[in-house]
């Protein structure tokens, strides 16, 4: 019950990473206000929302404050990879600029808006904020996604700034940075393309991708007081790629 009377909102909770976190937080005794763009997110309370749309940011939060008075572990989670993201040469403006919105403006959006509510509770450990960055945040990739790479490496360094901006004052903010997951949009990606997979799991220390579930746990741990001296971090769960030149054979 590490998570028990608080109130945690996490966005992109309809799928992968945000629905395992929802269950693991639940589990753990918090009530969830579950969002996402698609309908019927789970969480005890389910709201529609699109992130980056500032005025639905603002009423997220008012919804959550009139139905339990409160906010304390904030999840900026939700986010894209489209396949039209690709090597700098070959990426769109269009699609640039799509993948920054959803991935980093919605990261902003959510600190913005929310961090004043996590200022209204009572000190020392007023809340923790935790936004989804990516272990691509850190290290360089042949196989480019240009616009998620970037976007990524923005959600670290605002993530590192508010951390520091904010320790004095209670509230908590660090950066998640999850390797390769195994969710169904990545099993249909890879069945399409064997040679793709297996360029990226041979660079995996431990010879697999990630579950959505273990994932969860790092979040849980950033949301709940067993982090309370940790804050301004770069939290990574990749399974040792960052940390590798040769993997085992």
């Amino acid at each position: 019950m590490r998570l028990k009377d608080k109130v945690c909102v996490v966005t992109g909770a309809a799928g992968g990473i945000g629905a395992a976190t929802v269950e693991v937080f639940k589990q753990e005794g918090a009530t969830v206000v579950g969002v996402d763009l698609s309908e019927d997110a789970p969480g005890d309370l389910s709201l529609q929302v699109d992130v980056t749309h500032e005025g639905q940011v603002v009423d997220m939060f008012a919804r959550t404050i009139e139905t339990y008075g409160r906010v304390d572990v904030i999840f900026n989670n939700a986010g894209i990879s489209p396949n039209d993201d690709g090597s700098v040469l070959d990426t769109s403006l269009e699609a640039w600029q799509r993948v920054q919105d959803a991935n980093l403006r919605s990261v902003f959006l959510g600190c913005k808006y929310g961090i004043p509510h996590l200022l209204e509770n009572d000190p020392p450990n007023r809340g923790s904020i935790i936004n989804t960055a990516s272990f691509v945040a850190v290290m360089g990739a042949a196989t480019s996604q240009i616009s998620y790479t970037a976007s990524k490496g923005g959600v670290l360094a605002l993530s590192r700034e508010l951390g520091v901006e904010y320790a004095r004052r209670g509230v908590r903010v660090n950066a998640l940075c999850p390797g390769p997951v195994d969710t169904p949009l990545l099993r249909e990606l890879f069945a399409k393309d064997p040679e793709r997979a297996e360029r990226r799991l041979v660079h995996v220390p431990m010879g697999r991708f990630a579950e959505a579930a273990e994932i969860a746990k790092g979040a849980l741990f950033l949301a709940s007081d067993d982090s309370s001296f940790v804050t301004a971090s770069t939290f990574l769960i990749d399974g040792g790629i960052s940390g590798a030149y040769v993997t085992p054979v």
